[in-house]
């Protein structure tokens, strides 16, 4: 009875998706005529739908993993993600410089600019994640008993604090991100395919990061004990303390995954957007934050779904409308998902108590 329940559950959630993706598709045929119904506009929305959802998923699951284990909705989480961008931009342009004495970045050689980019990926996500433990340490720990509205008032603070701070490193002004990834389109130049579909190394770049650190926290967290640990504190804190876990600790490495995958998806933004900017961590937190929300807050598999259909959804919005109504139409969509299912496509996971 249970399976057939989950069965008829994710049939309802595929239609329903499908639905909103169908609905957005007959506007776009209104206003544009049957141009957009064509398969390589479709496919091209697809493919550019998942990239810039894939980005948005690494963030979201930040969110949903602290919401998951104390309940707090993280506001800065989008600002840490900002300034792993801002250093991965710091990193590129002092490795390019100093160790390779290449004055601008994108004329590196191709074993430089693999060395350069494991290099910055893997400081922004060390920096990223100490960063974020750092905080959960300062600003959340001594309010976890506190009532909610506390920390939450903290996180929009601390938000504020890492706002100034990227003003500070990189100005007011959005800077430009060295182009590492060169522009081939794998159809047309590698496979010899002609098609108006255009799909880069960068577009495939981002989804061969992104979806490997996506399943590989899906597989710490059902399987190493430190994700029993996570779990068994999301689901009783003063239980799991009794059976010997280290709660502290536990949280702790919560933030510090978060705030590692934060910094990965700050690199992989840089690289795909070439633009950093010290305000990118509020659209950027304000959509994962929907994402996560979208996908079912708490629930690792939603917030990943729910980037996704974000990215499909704003992409449908920028070629069939103007880019200027995309993120009016993203949070009509999540509206109207949260209306039919309240919980989000995939459900809310909340601590389950005895």
């Amino acid at each position: 009875m249970q399976s057939a329940r989950q069965f008829v559950d994710k049939l309802g959630t595929t239609l329903f998706l499908l639905a909103v993706f169908v609905f957005i598709l007959i506007i776009g045929y209104i206003r544009n005529g049957p141009s957009v119904l064509a398969p390589d506009t479709l496919l091209q929305i697809i493919l550019i739908g998942v990239a810039n959802g894939a980005i948005v998923a690494l963030v979201a699951l930040g969110y949903t993993l602290v919401y998951g284990i104390i309940e707090l909705i993280n506001f800065a989480h989008g600002d840490v993600y900002m300034l792993g961008t801002m250093l991965s931009l710091t990193m590129v342009t002092w490795l390019s410089r100093s160790v390779f004495g290449v004055v601008r970045p994108q004329n590196m050689a191709s074993g430089e600019v693999i060395f350069v980019l494991v290099a910055t990926i893997l400081a922004a996500m060390a920096f990223c994640a100490v960063l974020n433990a750092s905080i959960e340490r300062v600003a959340y720990r001594r309010l976890r008993n506190a009532p909610r509205l506390a920390p939450l008032i903290s996180a929009i603070g601390v938000s504020f604090m890492l706002v100034n701070v990227g003003l500070i490193w990189g100005g007011a002004s959005p800077l430009n991100f060295p182009n590492l990834v060169p522009p081939t389109d794998i159809f047309k130049d590698v496979l010899g395919i002609k098609t108006s579909v255009f799909f880069t190394i960068k577009d495939l770049l981002v989804i061969a990061i992104t979806m490997p650190l996506m399943a590989g926290l899906q597989i710490f967290v059902q399987t190493t004990k430190l994700g029993k640990a996570m779990r068994a504190t999301a689901q009783d804190r003063d239980a799991a303390a009794m059976m010997g876990i280290d709660i502290n600790l536990t949280i702790a490495l919560t933030f510090l995954l978060g705030g590692a995958l934060a910094g990965a998806a700050g690199t992989i933004s840089g690289l795909y957007t070439n633009t950093a900017w010290y305000f990118q961590g509020f659209r950027g937190g304000l959509l994962a934050f929907t994402a996560a929300v979208l996908g079912g807050i708490g629930n690792m598999a939603g917030a990943a779904l729910g980037g996704v259909v974000i990215g499909i959804v704003a992409a449908a919005c920028d070629f069939m409308f103007d880019p200027r109504w995309t993120q009016a139409i993203v949070f009509a969509t999540l509206v109207l998902i949260l209306v039919f299912r309240p919980t989000g496509l995939l459900g809310e996971e909340l601590p389950e108590r005895a």
